[in-house]
Parts: C-alpha cells; sequence; structure tokens
C-alpha cells in the first residue's frame, strides 16, 4: 500500500509540476497513506460507537481542537464539514478541513465530511437537476483537494435541513422549495457523489423536515441516514431516534415497524465541548448504530482523485445580463445575471456586484444585495443611486480563485423622484428572555 501510494503522488508531483494542474495555495493536494487503522471501541453512551460534528464554530479565536484528547475520551469518528452552498460559509469550512482531518486520522479517530445545502429558487425539474449537479461537483472537487477518500474516512454527508429558497431583507423567509424540488434536488446530489466516489454517501437530517419537505422514495432510502433528535438518552437500549409522542414519522426510511432505518444518531447538540479537547461549551454528539464491522463496511475502498478531478484556478467566465430594470430615485436598480464556465455549466462558486465608472464617480456610498437563484444566477439590486445618466459595470469575481473575473458594462438613467419616500419608524429592539439552548438535552 505504501508504495503504490508512493508511485502515485510521484505521477501527480510530475503532472502538476508541468503545469497540466494547479491548485489553490491553501488546497494542495495530498495523496493520504491510510496507514494502520485505529481500533474501534465501544464507549458510547449504550455501548455504542460514538462521535461527533464539527465546524468553524468548534474553531472560537482561531482555536485548535485536541483530538488526542477526543480520542481518549472515547470518540471514534468526527463528521467535519467540508463545504457549503454559501461562499463566506464556504470558505470557513474549506480552512479548516486539512487542519482538522489531519489532526483526527495522526490521533486514530476516523473522519467523515459533510455539505451544507442551500436548495435553488428556479421554475424547472432540469433547473434543479443542473443545480444539484454543480454543488456535487463542489464536494468533489473539495473532498479531492485533500486527496480523496482512504478507509479512515466515512463517505461523504449531505446536510439537507432548510428549504428556504428566498429571503426577505428582514431575513425571514418568504419562498419554500415544494417536496418534489427537495427530493429531486437531493437524489441528483447522492447520485452524482456515489457514482464518482463508490461510496454511498449519507443523508443528514431531522424526522419532521424529512416527512414535511420530501417525498417518499426508494431511491433516497437506500442511502445510510443520519438522523438528529434531542432530548432522548442513547444510552437506554430502547430509545431511538424518529418517533413522535403518538406514532412515528413517515418517510423514505420509515420501516414497517414504524421505525427509522437510522445509521447516525446526532442525539445532542450539548456535549460538554472541553471533555473532548474542543474549546468553547458545546459540542454535537453521534452514535453509530451498529457494530464495529457495520462501521468497517461505510469506509471499504478509497477514490484517489485523477488530475482532473482537481479544483481549477482562474478557470475564464463568461457573464451574460438578462434583464436590468431602472426608473427613479426610490427605486433599486435590479440586474439578472448568469455567469457560466467554457464548458457551458454554471460558475460553481464567486458573486456579483456592480462597480460605478471611476471617470464619474457618484460620490455616494451605494447599498447592493446579489440574491443567488442557482448557481450561476443571482438577481443584483443596487440601492441609493443619484438622478442622473451614469456607466458602470457588473463584475463577476469569485474569492476562491476558482472562475476569473468577468464583466459586463452598463449605462442606466436615473430620474429623480418626485417625491422622498417616507422612513420606516425606528423600532425599539425586544429584549427577549434568556433561554438555555441545552435545557432537556444530554451533557455528556
Amino acid at each position: 500500500m505504501k508504495n503504490k501510494t508512493l508511485i502515485i503522488a510521484i505521477a501527480l508531483f510530475a503532472v502538476f509540476s508541468n503545469g497540466f494542474v494547479s491548485a489553490h495555495a491553501n488546497e494542495v493536494p495530498v495523496i493520504n497513506d491510510a496507514g494502520p487503522l485505529a481500533a474501534i471501541e465501544l464507549k458510547g453512551p449504550g455501548s455504542r460507537i460514538h462521535g461527533a460534528d464539527i465546524s468553524r464554530w468548534q474553531h472560537p479565536n482561531g482555536k485548535l481542537i485536541n483530538f488526542k484528547k477526543m480520542r481518549e475520551a472515547g470518540l471514534n469518528f468526527v463528521m467535519i464539514k467540508g463545504s457549503d452552498t454559501r461562499d463566506e460559509a464556504d470558505a470557513l469550512a474549506r480552512k479548516w478541513l486539512k487542519i482538522d482531518r489531519e489532526a483526527a486520522h495522526a490521533a486514530g479517530i476516523y473522519t467523515g465530511f459533510y455539505h451544507y445545502a442551500v436548495l435553488p429558487n428556479v421554475p424547472t425539474k432540469t433547473l434543479v437537476i443542473k443545480d444539484a449537479q454543480v454543488q456535487a461537483q463542489k464536494v468533489l472537487w473539495r473532498i479531492a483537494s485533500i486527496g480523496g477518500l482512504t478507509e479512515k474516512d466515512l463517505p461523504v454527508a449531505l446536510d439537507i435541513e432548510n428549504k428556504c429558497v428566498q429571503y426577505r431583507s428582514s431575513g425571514s423567509c418568504s419562498k419554500y422549495a415544494s417536496r418534489n424540488t427537495v427530493t429531486t434536488w437531493s437524489e441528483t446530489f447522492l447520485r452524482e457523489i456515489w457514482q464518482k466516489t463508490g461510496r454511498k454517501p449519507i443523508l443528514y437530517s431531522y424526522s419532521n423536515f424529512l416527512e414535511s419537505s420530501m417525498k417518499r422514495s426508494p431511491e433516497l432510502a437506500q442511502y445510510p441516514l443520519w438522523l438528529a433528535q434531542y432530548g432522548i438518552d442513547p444510552a437506554v437500549p430502547t430509545n431511538h431516534p424518529g418517533m413522535k409522542n403518538s406514532g412515528c414519522y413517515v418517510h423514505s426510511w420509515t420501516a414497517a415497524n414504524c421505525k427509522a432505518q437510522w445509521t447516525m444518531w446526532q442525539y445532542t447538540s450539548c456535549g460538554i465541548a472541553p471533555k473532548y479537547g474542543v474549546p468553547g461549551s458545546r459540542l454535537d454528539l453521534n452514535v453509530f448504530r451498529g457494530t464495529p464491522d457495520a462501521f468497517a463496511s461505510l469506509r471499504k475502498g478509497s477514490w484517489i482523485p485523477e488530475p482532473a478531478d482537481f479544483m481549477p484556478v482562474g478557470e475564464p467566465s463568461f457573464m451574460t445580463i438578462k434583464s436590468v430594470t431602472f426608473s427613479n430615485t426610490n427605486r433599486p436598480l435590479v440586474v439578472d445575471v448568469d455567469v457560466m464556465r467554457p464548458t457551458l455549466e454554471p460558475v460553481v462558486t464567486g458573486t456579483v456586484k456592480f462597480v460605478q465608472d471611476p471617470a464619474n464617480p457618484m460620490g455616494v456610498s451605494l447599498k447592493q444585495r446579489a440574491e443567488r437563484a442557482t448557481s450561476g444566477s443571482w438577481t443584483l439590486s443596487v440601492a441609493g443611486i443619484p438622478a442622473g445618466v451614469w456607466n458602470g459595470t457588473i463584475v463577476f469575481e469569485d474569492n476562491s480563485e476558482t472562475h476569473a473575473t468577468s464583466s459586463q458594462p452598463i449605462t442606466i438613467t436615473i430620474e429623480q423622484a418626485l417625491t422622498t419616500p417616507t422612513p420606516k419608524p425606528t423600532k425599539k429592539p425586544v429584549v427577549k428572555p434568556k433561554t438555555d439552548g441545552c435545557r432537556g438535552q444530554i451533557k455528556n
């Protein structure tokens, strides 16, 4: 195994050094030698395999996790947030992914990776499928950047727990995806990951979402389920997630005995973080349902990425402005924009903004908001433009440097509004009583 790994590493290095493929400075591809596999210990509640899940929130002020202490406390696996639909959150996930994975492996802890999904706001099934494929591509690029999957890694997990596709400026949801959309998107995403990695990915959610937001699907039922339900002690042999106070939730994983066919159970968000070497006060804890052999079966087979599987750097992008709407100083400029890759697929990361003409600046501060409709498609709203004829540029930029910047010029004529909008009265903030977020939860 070690000689084979070395040969692959040398071959990939030769490809990279010849300039065929490059990687981000903080995403240098790594071929991870699985090495000796750590023993599985049944030290979790109910004598189950015990694990945790982490993200950037477990790194307050940039502090590192002590995975050796985590292992000594009886945890055998950790699910690491590896990617996110939203660019800012994704950048933070990328920052910690490689650091946490390598440190966990060194401590004898198995790792898994999850993607937080935000669904698209699109009108057709074809576009829903396209968005799922693009988000799956982001995940595959990310896993390739850490050398693929070895037998120290669990399969990729899809975190789908939110079906809002359009938000108000207040942050509340104004539009939700249909059950068909949520189901089709999930089926497509999971299928793409399975076909590429050879591992059945895991789906994470909670029972009410599975029942109310997704259709029952035989295709979904074949994937392992990671179920969140708090307030039930997994140390009690008869306890299990997915039950209502009366009856049961009915979804793709509901068995004939009215129980959910779960593989992993996130049983608390209030684990005692310092006990497991994690900075902060709280930690999500999980148990694995099956035996050590069943746990090992999820990790069988390795996926070693080929040069074409790595995220590009500075790949050209092409912008199309679909529509421009403007009128007077009381109304924002609204621009609908698509940005594509050379393959005519949507770009995977990035956002758009309006840039003033430096030769004729407006002299005011503008309020901009780019709302993602789906992968590679945004509605840009720009408020505060004064009256006049203005030149400017719509610019696509990608802070991850995956896609190159592209732009299109626009000219707009803004008329002076006859009336000034009446400012809304300032509401006094309502002081909410403090609540205990861990009330009723297991505090292991």
